[in-house]
């Protein structure tokens, strides 16, 4: 009887396998829906495969992985087979249809149709290249992980951005600057003779979203990655990802002809310099032929840059793109400068760069912040989208969730990036948003060596967002939300519509819970995590939360329109207009545009006071109706990773109240007006919330 009972534990353990959250949304768990697992069945019995590259055997490898998960069968390969994978040179006795439609897909897009052969249904994934079809592969898979019905495909997917980047502000000691998921996943010291199975498989998850580039290193950038030792370290990660279509790229120091050369200068039109950084990029082409270029970041938050000598960002960047187009290598430069002398930290970028439009060499982008500030939960767009007509301009989003409750807050970042793309510049008229402005997209990765990436179950959904919305812009936040849950949990609709529910309004809730109402930057100094909105002690103005609020007697926020710093003048008219009165500014943007009295009457009737009162209470509630929200989904999910997310909601709730507590107490002292009945007390008093120490060890 004891060794029946050790049996059956043993059993039972092994059916009931916690989930680390490690697969992401690649889980391919087997089809519960008897009626569409035999469907698939009816139509999947073998594959074959056209080619024999490293890339091509890595999409065979990740169907037969995905198929024998989901469908419980092993895959063969035959000839013919139920699925072909397939590019335009093998498909000469197919219809030219297919053929023509493959002329216009480029180099990464992809078709998945269904066709006929000897009177049965096959499925056809092609591309012009071997990474096109290893993404096609991945959307069907896809298609089948979300329960799609599968018998009679016509897709056709061309990227929309050919420039899809994460951003790894990682450093060579392994750290991670804003980094809330542990340690850099890049070995340093193992490497290049130890290559983890970790680096595969994060080159298959990017690849599975269309994630076609990573810069492996910081943005506030160490010189050492340019030497030979580092660049034997960074090709045989390069080796890898280029199997799975991804270029790896690299942050530049300015002043590396210094650190690594011996030079006395590292002015960019001296010729030495120039001679220096030209033998340097031969050098790692040699190494590395696909390697994919530098990000830099320049006479920023000290960085070098030429402006040290007297030179433009033009100039810095040229230099740099002279070197790099022989191998059609590229420059992203960075427009995140700003500086003491500032009017408002709100105009630099734009003051800096706007000038030069037109003066960078073709292989340059200009990659610019979605905001003019720095991430904040909630920004207007950054005036530099519309009014670069002769710059290509990339966007950096910030997945890593530095202003957004960093590691233990479930915030969908969709919403934020497509509020920011919806944007209309009125560039040429109206019909013209954001993201008709854009040549490529970056987002600072939130991945670390923690086990299941992300540090927090849900932040994987803003990595897989990001890979999602660069390939197509017309995804909806619900659609990648949808796909993100069933893939990650479970297609039982039961637990989809609530969970979806939950990240559509997530992002939401923080703002009105930390910074509603256009307020912004009023967390605390350095590690940006929690509330100080008393904040004024550092040297600079702009490094201090009381800039940006300007709290006082009379009102409360920052006055940026043409009686104030005037920053809206950097907008298109129609957008001025939009923001310019203070009667018909919209309430989310009321504060980043006026300085407005705290009886000032909002759209919702209430006055401002009120408004900022009601706001940060029914966020906090809200937080705690997420957290009941989800212990009544405990039967959908593995015991280890409902744990996790019940415990995270519950620091969020909390937090939520810190925020709510501190900031309207604070905020109190200037209004001098009481708070509405019915709302709950604050814990505690201001000093108690202003004499709280917080020291982070991330």
């Amino acid at each position: 009887m004891k060794r029946f009972a050790f049996v059956l534990a043993m059993l039972c353990t092994a059916c009931c396998q916690a989930e680390t959250g490690y697969e992401l949304w690649l889980r391919y768990q087997p089809i519960a829906n008897a009626q569409y697992l035999n469907a698939c069945k009816s139509l999947i019995r073998s594959y074959e495969v056209h080619g024999t590259s490293p890339t091509l055997q890595a999409a065979s490898a990740e169907l037969e992985r995905g198929l024998k998960g989901m469908l419980r069968i092993s895959l063969p390969r035959t000839n013919p087979g139920s699925i072909i994978l397939a590019k335009p040179e093998h498909l000469l006795s197919f219809p030219n249809t297919i053929k023509t439609t493959l002329q216009k897909t480029g180099t990464e897009g992809f078709i998945i149709k269904t066709i006929s052969i000897d009177n049965k249904k096959r499925i056809l994934i092609s591309g012009n290249t071997d990474q096109a079809i290893l993404y096609g592969v991945f959307h069907f898979l896809r298609l089948i992980q979300t329960a799609q019905n599968i018998h009679s495909l016509d897709i056709i997917s061309i990227p929309r951005s050919a420039l899809r980047l994460l951003n790894h502000w990682d450093n060579l000691n392994r750290t991670i600057e804003r980094g809330y998921a542990g340690f850099s996943l890049w070995q340093w010291n193992n490497l290049p003779a130890c290559v983890d199975q970790r680096i595969i498989d994060y080159a298959r998850a990017n690849a599975s979203i269309g994630i076609n580039g990573t810069v492996l290193t910081n943005v506030n950038a160490n010189a050492l990655i340019l030497t030979d030792p580092f660049l034997q370290k960074v090709k045989a990660l390069a080796d890898v990802f280029r199997v799975y279509g991804i270029k790896t790229y690299l942050t530049a120091r300015f002043s590396a002809p210094i650190e690594n050369g011996n030079l006395k200068t590292a002015d960019p039109l001296d010729p030495a310099v120039r001679a220096w950084w030209k033998k340097k990029v031969d050098s790692i082409y040699q190494l590395i032929p696909d390697f994919g270029g530098f990000l830099v970041k320049a006479n920023s938050e000290g960085q070098p840059g030429p402006q040290d000598y007297g030179r433009t960002h033009a100039d810095g960047a040229n230099m740099l793109a002279e070197a790099l187009a022989p191998h059609n290598g590229i420059v992203m430069w960075r427009a995140f400068v700003y500086s003491h002398t500032s009017e408002d930290r709100f105009k630099q970028a734009y003051e800096e760069f706007k000038p030069l439009d037109g003066k960078f060499n073709a292989n340059v982008l200009v990659q610019v912040k979605n905001g003019p500030i720095d991430f904040q939960p909630r920004e207007p767009f950054s005036p530099l989208f519309g009014s670069m007509p002769g710059t290509p301009l990339m966007m950096e989003f910030q997945l890593t969730q530095e202003y957004l409750g960093q590691g233990t807050h479930l915030v969908y970042e969709a919403p934020l990036f497509r509020e920011v793309l919806d944007a209309d510049t009125y560039a040429n008229g109206k019909g013209n948003p954001v993201s008709s402005t854009l040549s490529g997209f970056a987002g600072v990765a939130n991945i670390g060596n923690d086990l299941n990436w992300c540090g927090h179950p849900f932040a994987q959904s803003n990595w897989y967002a990001l890979g999602r919305l660069s390939w197509d812009q017309q995804l909806s936040s619900e659609e990648i939300a949808r796909e993100w849950i069933k893939q990650t949990f479970t297609t039982t609709p039961a637990f989809v519509e609530p969970v979806l529910d939950m990240m559509m309004h997530s992002r939401e809730w923080l703002v009105n819970y930390m910074t509603p109402l256009g307020l912004t930057h009023i967390m605390y100094n350095d590690h940006h995590y929690g509330p100080m909105p008393w904040g004024n002690s550092l040297g600079r103005p702009d490094w201090n939360p009381v800039y940006y609020h300007k709290a006082d007697s009379a009102g409360i926020g920052f006055n940026r329109t043409s009686s104030g710093s005037n920053a809206l003048s950097q907008y298109a008219a129609q957008v001025r207009q939009q923001f310019e009165q203070i009667d018909t500014c919209p309430d989310d943007y009321l504060l980043w545009f006026h300085h407005a009295s705290w009886d000032h009457t909002m759209q919702s009737g209430r006055s401002l006071w009120n408004e900022l009162c009601y706001r940060y209470h029914t966020a906090t509630d809200s937080v705690r109706q997420m957290q009941q929200q989800w212990k009544s989904l405990r039967r959908f999910v593995d015991p280890e990773r409902f744990r996790h997310v019940e415990q995270l909601l519950a620091i969020q709730a909390s937090e939520a109240a810190w925020w709510r507590d501190a900031c309207l107490l604070y905020f109190q002292t200037f209004s001098r007006k009481p708070f509405p009945a019915g709302y709950e007390p604050p814990a505690h008093d201001l000093e108690y919330y202003k004499n709280l120490h917080i020291r982070l060890t991330y």
